[in-house]
């Protein structure tokens, strides 16, 4: 039995896919700074390059398990959008606030975190493993 796919679902994967490509890119930018010789440390520089494309690859990897109705991907995405929320409020105490950064870490992650919430409350109804017993009876 296939299920559709709920608009929500598709919508939290294609936030959690962009912000994948968000962070490769950046892993790239990383890896070029480190080649021009931009880093204070090589160890930590390498160390960060891989941590942000193990980062990539793990959004791009919830992306994918979203559209798959997995649970752990909805619950891994939902920590991630947590995260870039708070870093988005974090920054605000930079002076001079970073405001681009703290519009659009923040407008994707809340963008995000609601979609994801909306496809496991759509999933989670659909799911008769969840639901109470008595209303399983009902039917």
């Amino acid at each position: 039995m296939r299920v559709r796919r709920s608009g929500s679902a598709v919508l939290a994967a294609v936030i959690l896919a962009l912000e994948g490509a968000a962070i490769t890119v950046i892993g790239v930018i990383e890896l070029f700074a480190l080649g021009s010789g931009d880093a204070s440390s090589i160890p930590s520089g390498v160390a960060l390059i891989v941590l942000t494309f193990i980062g990539a690859a793990a959004l791009v990897a919830f992306a994918l398990g979203v559209l798959r109705h997995a649970s752990w991907a909805r619950s891994g995405g939902i920590v991630l959008q947590v995260l870039g929320i708070a870093l988005a409020l974090a920054a605000l105490g930079i002076q001079p606030t970073p405001w681009s950064f703290v519009l659009v870490i923040g407008v994707a992650g809340i963008a995000g975190l609601v979609a994801l919430i909306a496809t496991v409350r759509r999933e989670g109804a659909d799911d008769p493993r969840l639901r109470r017993r008595d209303a399983i009876d009902d039917e």
